[in-house]
């Protein structure tokens, strides 16, 4: 499974979340869950790679989403029903801000695109079948990063609102 997920400080950072299923699986047959192994993949940015406030709470963030959901995480001695994995990039982008010509704020050549160089961040979670290591579900969420990075509470927030918005996606039968 793989969960790629960077956002914006604060709740009022746009956000967008999106998720692709397989449609043609019976997903109330699967109930139990274990972490799969590390991504050998760095995600590009040290600030990320190096930080275990990040990896806990996507993890505990991912735990205590599928436990609302009726899945339960077994140990390692135990077979589970799906492996979960995530992975997450930073990418420099641009924003062409054409919205003021667009909806009239500004008239004629007077009013030059507006360029936004930022950071974004992005939280991909795969659900993989444990049996047949096979993609079932993959959820990913893309912000700014804006504060992020340089505060752990805007982070916690960020994934906190990511993965429970990507997990809301998940088939309604999941775990049931």
């Amino acid at each position: 499974m793989t969960l790629a997920l960077l956002t914006g400080a604060g709740c009022a950072a746009s956000m967008s979340v999106s998720s692709h299923v397989d449609r043609s699986l019976d997903f109330g047959r699967y109930r139990t869950y274990d972490w799969g192994p590390a991504d050998a993949l760095p995600t590009g940015d040290v600030r990320l790679d190096a930080n275990p406030v990040f990896a806990d709470n996507v993890h505990g963030t991912v735990d205590r989403e599928l436990a609302g959901r009726g899945l339960t995480m077994v140990d390692a001695t135990a077979t589970p029903d799906l492996l979960i994995h995530y992975h997450a990039t930073v990418a420099e982008r641009m924003d062409i801000n054409e919205v003021d010509r667009t909806y009239g704020y500004c008239q004629g050549t007077d009013c030059p695109p507006d360029v936004i160089e930022y950071e974004a961040g992005m939280l991909v979670i795969d659900l993989m079948d444990a049996r047949t290591n096979r993609l079932v579900w993959r959820g990913w969420a893309q912000t700014r990063l804006n504060a992020f990075l340089h505060d752990p509470e805007a982070m916690l927030e960020t994934v906190q609102r990511a993965v429970a918005t990507m997990v809301r996606q998940l088939p309604a039968s999941l775990g049931k």
